[in-house]
Parts: C-alpha cells; sequence; structure tokens
C-alpha cells in the first residue's frame, strides 16, 4: 500500500514526540489506517543542530517551501507556533490541497474562522485537537462525543502553569511571587510569564472551545479575562475555611442563545471535582442538556501527551483520505453570535472588605446590597491580629453582574469601607 507522507513544521519538544510515537508505533498506526505513515520532510532552524533523536539529515530542511510545495506530502504536521508566518504557510498549504494538523492555540483562536474556510473552499481537513489541554482528548469529545446534545456551560483548567502556582499556594501557604520564581526554575513557567499569568493563555483556549462548543465565532476580544496576579495568600486561606479553593477557570456558558465567555479566578467549592485538580494537570467540565455533566482530565501538556493528540487527528486525516471525505467535517461556526450583556451574566460572589470596625458599619454594607437587590448568602467577620481594620467576608446568592458592577461602585463612594480587597466568582 502506499505509504502517507508527511511534514513536519518544526522539531521542538512536541515535533519531537510525534516523531517517536509515529516511528515507534508504526505497526499500530499501519492496522487503523491500512497504509504506511512516513514523515518525508521535516523544517528545523539549524539542520545540523545536534538532536536527542536519531533523524535522518536528508528529511531536514530549513526552508518551509520545500514541504508546503511538494506535491508528493498529503498532510502537514505545524508545530512551529506564532501567528506569522505560520498563518501564510498553513493558507499556502490548504491552497496546494494539503491537509493540516496543527497544536498552534494563537492561530486558531485568533484566525481559526479564516483556516476553516480555505480548508473547506479546498476540500482540505484541518485538526486542532493539541491547542487545548494537551493530551486531553475535548475537542474531538465537543465536536463527535456532543454532537447529539446541547452544550449550555463548558468550565475549564486549561493552563497548567497557574493551576501548578495556585496550588503550590493552597498547599504550602506560600506568597504568589515565591512560587511563580520556582515554576521558572522549573520549567512550568516561561521567563516572561505573562501570557500564563494574566489568564491570555487560557483566552486563547476558551475562544476555541466556545466556537467548537457553541458552534460560533467566538473572538478573543468576547473573552472577559482576569488573571492570578492579584490573588494573595489571605484569598486563599479565607477561601479554604469556607470550603473554596481557588482556581482560573474559563468559564463558557450558553441561555436562550445568548453567550458568555471569561477567564477569572474563582473559588470552588471543595466538593466540586474541579477544585481537586492540582498541579499542571488539566481538566474541562461540560454540561450537556441530555447528559448531565461530564469531567475530562489529563496532562494539559509535555512532549508525549500533546504528541498523542496530534498523532491521533493524523490518523484521523488519513481515514478520511482514504474514504475520501477530507473536508466534509470541518467544523466552522454556523450560528450567530449573540453575546449575553451585564444583566443576563449572573454567578455567586465572594466578597472581602476591609471596613472601619464600629457599630453601624455591616447595617450600611448590607443595605447596599439591598438597593441593587443583590441578595446575600453568608456573611462573615474574621479577627486579623495584622490588620487594625475589621474584615467582612460576604457571599452572595446568584446576582447578575450589572447589580454586582453597582455595588462595587457604591462600595468605593463609602468611608466606612476602606477597601475592596477582592472579589472573586463563586462555583460549585
Amino acid at each position: 500500500m502506499k505509504p502517507i507522507k508527511v511534514g513536519l513544521l518544526g522539531l521542538g519538544t512536541v515535533g519531537t514526540g510525534v516523531v517517536r510515537i509515529v516511528e515507534g508505533h508504526q505497526e499500530d498506526l499501519q492496522r487503523q489506517v491500512g497504509s504506511p505513515i512516513r514523515i518525508e520532510k521535516i523544517l528545523v532552524q539549524n539542520p545540523t543542530k545536534a538532536r536527542n533523536i536519531a533523524v535522518d539529515a536528508g528529511k531536514l530542511t530549513d526552508d518551509p517551501w520545500d514541504i508546503i510545495r511538494d506535491p508528493e506530502i498529503d498532510v502537514i504536521i505545524e508545530v512551529m507556533g506564532g501567528i506569522e508566518p505560520t498563518k501564510g504557510f498553513i493558507l499556502e498549504a490548504l491552497s496546494r490541497g494539503k491537509h493540516i494538523v496543527t497544536a498552534n492555540k494563537d492561530l486558531m483562536a485568533l484566525h481559526g474562522t479564516e483556516i476553516l474556510a480555505k480548508a473547506v473552499e479546498h476540500r482540505c481537513d484541518v485538526l486542532y485537537e493539541a491547542s487545548v489541554a494537551g493530551g486531553i482528548p475535548i475537542i474531538r469529545t465537543l465536536a463527535e462525543g456532543f454532537s447529539s446534545d446541547r452544550i449550555t456551560k463548558i468550565m475549564g483548567i486549561v493552563n497548567g502553569t497557574t493551576n501548578y502556582i495556585l496550588t503550590k499556594m493552597s498547599q504550602e501557604g506560600a506568597a504568589y511571587e515565591d512560587v511563580l520564581k520556582e515554576a521558572q526554575e522549573l520549567g512550568y513557567a516561561e521567563a516572561d510569564p505573562t501570557s500564563d499569568v494574566e489568564g491570555l493563555d487560557a483566552a486563547r483556549k476558551m475562544t476555541i472551545l466556545g466556537s467548537l462548543g457553541f458552534g460560533v465565532n467566538v473572538e478573543l476580544s468576547d473573552v472577559s479575562v482576569k488573571g492570578i496576579t492579584g490573588i494573595t495568600k489571605e484569598d486563599i486561606l479565607y477561601g479554604k475555611k469556607l470550603g473554596y479553593e481557588v482556581k482560573l477557570l474559563g468559564i463558557a456558558e450558553r441561555q436562550d442563545d445568548h453567550i458568555s465567555i471569561s477567564v477569572q479566578p474563582t473559588m470552588v467549592k471543595t466538593s466540586h471535582p474541579i477544585s481537586s485538580v492540582n498541579g499542571v494537570f488539566n481538566a474541562v467540565y461540560v454540561y450537556g442538556e441530555a447528559v448531565g455533566e461530564t469531567m475530562f482530565y489529563g496532562p494539559g501538556a509535555g512532549e508525549l501527551p500533546t504528541a498523542t493528540s496530534i498523532v491521533a487527528d493524523l490518523v484521523a486525516v488519513v481515514k478520511n483520505l482514504r474514504l475520501g471525505v477530507n473536508g466534509r467535517k470541518v467544523l466552522a461556526p454556523y450560528k450567530e453570535k449573540k453575546l449575553k450583556t451585564d444583566e443576563q451574566i449572573s454567578a455567586k460572589n465572594f466578597i472581602l472588605l476591609h471596613v472601619e470596625d464600629k457599630a453601624g458599619v455591616l447595617a450600611q454594607i448590607t443595605q447596599v446590597f439591598a438597593e441593587h437587590e443583590v441578595s446575600l448568602e453568608s456573611v462573615l467577620q474574621h479577627p486579623n491580629a495584622n490588620n487594625p481594620k475589621a474584615e467582612i467576608i460576604i457571599i452572595t446568592h446568584d446576582a447578575n453582574q450589572a447589580s454586582m458592577k453597582k455595588v462595587l461602585k457604591h462600595f468605593e463612594t463609602m468611608d466606612v469601607i476602606q477597601t475592596i480587597q477582592s472579589v472573586y466568582r463563586v462555583e460549585g
């Protein structure tokens, strides 16, 4: 049987994992697809560089057009990352009838609609399982496993770096700056950790999941984003006392065809399974009208977990080639996008206030909530030897975002409130 020839753009950590799996699992792959799969050419920056995997030097090239213009290559796997020139390479490859497997979350979040439209035009496959949550097959699950259901909510830990930091802060009582430095030394966080800790990486992944789960063209600008840099040891301690863990969650919700997508630190009830997802692991919780609640858990990054998702996509492309159905399952957005207003976005809230320690303050605060029709689930006051002011913790019932903004704006004008120390969404 004629082999399927593959071009690989990039031979870093993930690209190396792809080569290991394709070459090491060749017999298993042939049984699944009915023909050999051969990595024909590999794009690298320096073909003479020493590598930790044996690769035929004749397959290496530093010219991407050697791969894109090769008529013998059927599928291109892109693991080089970045937006440009990567986007141009992929669009040109599609125009030449080549199928694409990519792990590029940035590209798919920002330009996925354009790339998928090009794929439809040229009857090509574009698969991107590895762009979200590493080794967890969440994209395939949303596209196929929930094809007969209607997804109402996707909630997940989709960034391992921030989850590692928050886990260490929770378990060891460490400060954010100390844990971040440790994460950088261990290689979990980049020298410039902005994309992770400010929630931008998670936002790109939620853009992809929201688009797929709800069938609309979600853009990165549609995602409300707040990172973890403002989380303190006190926030985590108070949360634990009340039975919550702080997690950076991506939350995509749909109600009456209106959607909202956010990334934000969230107080998660310890009885909820996602609260116990620790370290660099990822988890995605999906709510369907028919199936109810489901959770998918696993490694969010790494050479072989991510490469496993890429090769699974490669197998799917080759099976489609054998059946002659490439390009027919491209999941391009097909619904009108309707974003929720602040009045339509509703959640419980955790609020920590530093206030004047005198009679009548609590009554003034609760009166503000009543004026804006926000009901309270609990109000607690904790003594703090390090703070001469009183500390009040409030957990609301479900309240719409517009009302909460009015409450917080009102608090800013009150002399008895020294600081609005923390405000978090509550889940579970």
